[in-house]
């Protein structure tokens, strides 16, 4: 057999060398690893769609089930409308305008990202309710009693999608505001010579061309509002997250809030691919950053104006919620802030913690295992590990339920015959707990880390390997150190993610287990908001920390925030 024969034949060293440049080492079986148990838990939900239908299903499916599928269509589509017109226009505004203030607006108006929407909720519901400070006064003032007037009902759709619009807009203003300032002079002077109008000029120029940004900014939105539990449960609100809760604890039928789970995983699907169509076509501008447009000079009254509307989205959406928990802590405050509240806090911490170190390591491996092999089959796997941002952390919990649940009663089978009875060892553990983070918030670490690993040049690995040293070297030794920053930001995106997450946690965790996002859950529905102000004030200003510090670092930089998920790239 000649030399030529033998590397075409299957056993034979060429053939070997070629599937390995195709496929990659270990490094994109890691990958692949990593990305088949991040998603076991999503296609177990699908695969609950093959199961016989049961009583309780075809009762959901012929009653509740398009009610479900109606109202989260609803939310989501007022939703979109708000935060498209609060975040494109703020972000507009303080990019093309010289206004007092505009250096503060920049970053300041990214501070209701760091407000847990169900927290907002609490504390709008309290404020704005009957018995409630706002009408109280109105009735005082006018003198008008029960039946005298009309006041929008705060516990409703609409109501729940002004909730969600007020802390969810950031994600629009950080990517349209990017986009803008990435856009040419050299366009909106040739706008002008033709004689167009400065809402001319936005309509017709600057909006076309952020779309690819703003599409990306309502992706993120509408994964976090078809996700949200705490804001639709407390406003009652019949949405598909709120149906699996309610076929859960109601009807005790695990399998049917798995096939609800099921359709809440089809949204978010096609969530990604819509925001990834509408990425194509986009308008590249040929020109540097430096030739952005300056900011026009505009007249007091007319700066004051735009002052006042970029102040009261971060009026509302985040200083009015501060200062009423911050005077309900000081008034009243958690009765058990001691040793229990102090078992709360530590709760959180721990699994925040272990799932930032668990979900950095990952995105580290996954990021590194890029870099040395960028095969097609590489960024397939990384891009479904990565996927976990655009699903519901409810849908991700009914998953490792049901997994964790079957591994218990199978593994109690096989030792059945020893007359041991192990009981249940994974479900309710916060083993599970961890495992549901680390799967729904993979993509901001890997984000981040893919980030800082892309500024590193490939010189340095090749200078590396060149010495002689293995892959395992180079990123322990040159990578690691020089990442510092970066797996630091993403551990802390993580982890306040973590802290803040309250679907996955409600479902998963172990009896008698505490966190802080569960105990301002269980004491705001119980209509104690005094008393929730303290797990909800450290809530916020934990999240307080990433959310500053992604927005100075676009300011400076002008990159895209860690949190993008990797599907939003060109």
């Amino acid at each position: 057999m000649s030399v030529t024969e033998k590397d075409r034949h299957p056993g034979g060293a060429g053939f070997r060398e070629r599937v390995k440049l195709r496929l990659g080492s270990g490094w994109t079986l890691t990958a692949l690893g990593i990305a088949l148990i991040v998603l076991a838990p999503s296609l177990t939900v699908l695969w609950s769609l093959t199961a016989p239908a049961s009583e309780n299903w075809a009762h959901l499916r012929s009653t509740v089930l398009p009610g479900y599928i109606f109202n989260t269509l609803q939310l989501m589509a007022l939703v979109a409308a708000m935060t498209a017109f609060v975040g494109v226009g703020t972000a507009w505004l303080t990019v093309s305008t010289q206004f007092p203030g505009r250096r503060f607006f920049n970053w300041a108006l990214v501070l209701p990202l760091a407000t847990p929407a169900y927290i907002v909720a609490y504390v709008y519901t309290d404020l704005l309710s009957f018995a409630g400070p706002v009408q109280s006064a109105l009735r005082g003032i006018t003198g008008w009693h029960v039946g005298d007037y009309y006041f929008p009902p705060v516990r409703s759709l609409p109501g729940a999608a002004v909730m969600l619009s007020l802390v969810l807009y950031p994600y629009v203003y950080l990517l349209a505001r990017t986009a803008f300032e990435r856009q040419s002079a050299a366009l909106f002077d040739a706008a002008r010579i033709l004689g167009a109008k400065p809402w001319r000029a936005f309509l017709r120029i600057a909006l076309p061309c952020a779309r690819p940004a703003i599409a990306g900014g309502l992706a993120l939105v509408l994964m976090e509002t078809i996700s949200d539990f705490g804001v639709v449960d407390y406003f009652a609100v019949p949405t598909l997250t709120a149906g699996i809760f309610r076929t859960w604890f109601n009807l005790g039928d695990a399998l049917s809030a798995a096939q609800i789970a099921a359709w809440l995983f089809i949204f978010a699907i096609a969530l990604v691919f819509i925001e990834i169509a509408s990425r194509r076509g986009r308008v590249a501008n040929p020109l540097s950053r430096d030739m952005a447009p300056a900011p026009r000079k505009l007249g007091r009254l007319a700066g004051t104006a735009i002052a006042i509307a970029c102040a009261l989205p971060i009026i509302l959406g985040f200083i009015v919620p501060v200062a009423v928990l911050l005077r309900y802590a000081i008034i009243e405050g958690d009765p058990m802030l001691g040793r229990n509240f102090l078992d709360f806090a530590w709760n959180s911490l721990l699994v925040a913690a272990l799932a930032a170190v668990l979900a950095t390591t990952l995105a580290l491996l996954l990021a590194y295992g890029e870099r040395l092999h960028p095969t097609r089959f590489n960024r397939v796997s990384i891009r479904l590990a990565t996927l976990g941002y655009a699903l519901p952390g409810a849908m991700i919990a009914i998953g490792i339920l049901t997994l964790s649940t079957g591994i218990d009663h199978a593994f109690a089978d096989a030792v059945e015959g020893l007359g041991f009875s192990p009981g249940l060892i994974l479900t309710g553990s916060v083993a599970g707990l961890v495992f549901a983070y680390v799967a729904r918030f993979l993509t901001a670490a890997y984000n981040a880390t893919h980030s800082g690993l892309g500024k590193i040049h490939p010189t340095l690995d090749a200078a590396a390997r060149s010495l002689g040293a293995a892959p395992r070297r180079v990123l322990s030794a040159v990578h690691v150190p020089l990442l510092r920053g970066a797996l630091a930001s993403a551990a802390l995106i993580v982890f306040i993610d973590v802290m803040k997450e309250l679907p996955a946690t409600l479902l998963l965790r172990p009896f008698n287990f505490e966190t802080l996002a569960t105990r301002t859950y269980r004491l705001a529905s119980d209509e104690k908001l005094g008393e929730a102000s303290t797990a909800a004030l450290m809530i916020v200003l934990l999240g307080l920390i990433p959310a500053i510090l992604l927005s100075l670092s676009i300011s400076r930089s002008g990159t895209r925030p860690a949190i993008v998920p990797p599907y939003t790239e060109k």
